[in-house]
């Protein structure tokens, strides 16, 4: 089913603003090269305001076909008050070369005030605004910061723009510095799938803002430092607008990615050859005193820092559009770190999503072969894309899962991203290992519990059914011996005997139950043994059990079994004889231990009990014993059934596999 976005599309408005924005400003500059006038500083105003209008009604627009979010409205306010800014300044200035053109006085007021609002908004409000997740306290509390002082700049060069603003001025400083920071706190600690850009728009809101800083320091007339304001505007162009389009967009960038990630690289290149250009302008200046060799050591070292430059930005753009998928390497790193949880349905979601942010997909599950668990991220909005990740690199492996993906909306997977999915299969392959050996492990501790209170109920009904009401027989008698002492001595010694006998005898069973649950032969000598002294335990009470196969005719081949499959075979055997020597009402029983030979090798170990007693009523269920037996089976990733058996009486048959939780084909 496909899912509608929060902030659909908007084709029309996005069409409107851009000849809106666009329009003004095309118009501003035909008027600025009509007029003729010199250059001067607020001709690099009026030329900050002309980008601004092409430059973020573009953005805008692009923003506004893919989505409609209020950060898109914003930038569009900018878009046109630019636009109608660099009208305003061109007018003025072709006034200036014209005296009979009308509305001069108009045209300086527009080129003053209008960029104002949607300017100042830009880095003042749209950096809390982008993000994916309803606004925190934090964030609301800063955009309704950054609108009061929009206003208040803006009210003040409507109706005062000759009033000393100062004070207007730092508090803007100020505020678009605190909101650089919070932006940069964000990338350095808020959700993962929002971090992509908002480093870069970080840094381009504290470029905005230290640009106001000049208008601060010297009067207005001091033209060589208020040249910075415009120069720092332009500079910002290489930051904003592809940080805006990166983190509104996300996933949604397609047909445009390379377009960004070309602009945003050709952006800051221009922007790191100039400051490398100053910087050595200015050493060389300092060191040799000459402007004309200065220039040219500055030339020189631009031209060698060209490609270096260009490599590590080229890097980070493509980075900053792409993902982690423009590197197999780092996008491994990133889902292998993503492998912390100790619960594997957590750890199967911690997947999905390091698959997803690395690889800037729309969404991602990952279900694992013979498990009931599902990692998903993202929800899914067109036909998914299944890849299988198989163990090692055999394509004839066995399969340990399903990997499904789904590009973002209106877009394929480029070869890029299938690359990187294909590089990334060995790192998944291994995930969903541990994501398998977790759940068994999980489960080897929910059956290891199980089994424990087991043995505690099967004590406690032994305590509580046996040897509980012969202490309260055996103190009743003994009671009865001492009150037939003085009057009936022969009597009472023969009470005495018999109650001596049934202590021997209840000795005898407390024994028994001890070494039922684990004794320690099997530990020290191996299963074999530990039959044998079964045998010979039940033996003295009069109970015959044969054994047959392995452990008589090979017992050697029994040491090296795993001594958790060793503890459930001994376990079953166990249970099943003590019940046979109880219940079965026949003096003896048969115990068969094999290795399979249905696959050719020693994949399973068989263990089988039969007597020819009364049989098992079909309707009876499970004891405290029985479910003893089957949970161990179960937890090792075996089998138990019991049965009747062909010539009566009861069979009861145990597959244990003999490399735990691996159970042969």
């Amino acid at each position: 089913m496909t899912t509608m976005p929060r902030y659909p599309g908007r084709p029309r408005a996005a069409l409107v603003v851009a000849v809106a924005a666009a329009l003004p400003a095309v118009a501003g500059a035909l008027l600025q090269l009509a007029s003729r006038t010199p250059v001067s500083p607020d001709v690099l105003f009026l030329v900050v305001d002309v980008m601004v209008g092409l430059v973020y009604g573009a953005v805008a627009a692009v923003i506004l076909l893919r989505r409609s979010h209020p950060v898109a409205w914003l930038v569009a306010i900018a878009a046109i008050g630019g636009g109608l800014a660099a009208l305003g300044g061109g007018w003025a200035s072709f006034t200036l070369s014209h005296p009979g053109a009308p509305g001069g006085a108009a045209a300086i007021g527009l080129f003053g005030s209008a960029w104002v609002p949607g300017t100042l908004a830009l880095f003042l409000v749209v950096p809390w605004l982008v993000r994916e997740r309803p606004l925190d306290p934090t964030a609301r509390l800063g955009t309704a910061v950054g609108i009061l002082t929009t206003m208040a700049l803006t009210t003040q060069r409507l109706l005062a723009p000759e009033a000393d603003n100062s004070g207007l001025l730092l508090a803007v400083v100020v505020v678009g510095l605190g909101t650089a920071a919070a932006v940069f706190w964000r990338h350095r600690r808020g959700p993962a799938a929002e971090r992509a850009g908002l480093g870069l728009l970080a840094a381009g809101t504290a470029l905005m803002a230290v640009s106001f800083l000049p208008l601060l320091l010297v009067p207005y007339t001091d033209a060589g430092v208020v040249l910075l304001v415009p120069i720092s505007h332009l500079a910002c162009q290489a930051l904003f607008p592809g940080a805006l389009l990166v983190t509104m967009l996300r996933n949604r960038l397609w047909g445009i990615d390379l377009a960004v990630s070309r602009a945003v690289l050709a952006g800051m290149l221009t922007l790191g050859l100039v400051m490398v250009y100053a910087a050595l302008v200015w050493v060389a200046t300092s060191l040799v005193g000459s402007s004309t060799l200065a220039q040219v050591v500055a030339a020189v070292g631009v031209v060698l820092a060209v490609q270096p430059v260009r490599r590590r930005l080229e890097t980070r753009v493509h980075r900053l559009v792409y993902g982690e998928a423009t590197s197999a390497g780092r996008a491994a790193l990133r889902v292998g770190a993503s492998l912390t949880s100790s619960e594997h349905v957590e750890l199967l979601h911690q997947l999905a999503t390091a698959v997803g942010e690395a690889l800037r997909l729309e969404s991602v599950t990952l279900t694992v072969s013979g498990e009931n668990a599902i990692g998903r991220w993202g929800t899914p909005s067109s036909t998914p894309i299944l890849r299988e990740v198989r163990q090692g690199d055999d394509p004839a492996g066995p399969v340990l899962g399903v990997l499904t993906v789904t590009p973002p909306p209106g877009e394929l997977l480029d070869r890029r991203t299938l690359d990187a999915l294909e590089s990334l299969r060995p790192v998944l392959a291994v995930g969903l290992g541990l994501v398998r050996a977790t759940a068994e492990v999980v489960r080897a501790r929910d059956a290891a519990t199980h089994a424990r209170l087991a043995e505690r109920r099967l004590i406690r009904r032994e305590l509580h059914d046996g040897i509980g009401p012969w202490l309260s027989g055996l103190r009743l008698g003994l009671q009865g011996a001492r009150n037939a002492l003085r009057t009936d001595p022969e009597g009472a010694d023969a009470v005495l005997a018999a109650l001596q006998h049934e202590v021997a005898q209840r000795v005898q069973d407390v024994r028994l139950l001890s070494r039922s649950l684990l004794p320690p032969v099997l530990e020290e000598r191996g299963l074999a043994a530990a039959l044998t002294e079964l045998v010979s335990r039940h033996a003295e009470l009069g109970f015959a059990v044969e054994v047959r196969g392995l452990p008589v005719r090979d017992p050697d081949a029994l040491r090296g079994l795993d001594p958790r499959v060793a503890a459930a075979a001994y376990a079953v055997v166990s249970e099943s004889v003590l019940n046979a020597s109880r219940h079965a009402g026949v003096p003896g029983c048969l115990v068969k231990v094999e290795f399979s030979e249905a696959d050719g090798g020693r994949g399973l170990l068989l263990v089988h009990c039969e007597d020819e007693g009364v049989g098992r009523a079909v309707e009876a269920a499970d004891g405290v014993g029985t479910r003893s037996m089957r949970e161990r089976a179960q937890e090792l990733g075996g089998d138990l059934d019991i049965g009747p058996g062909a010539g009566g009486g009861t069979v009861v048959r145990a597959t244990l596999p003999v490399e735990p939780g691996v159970v042969p084909v």
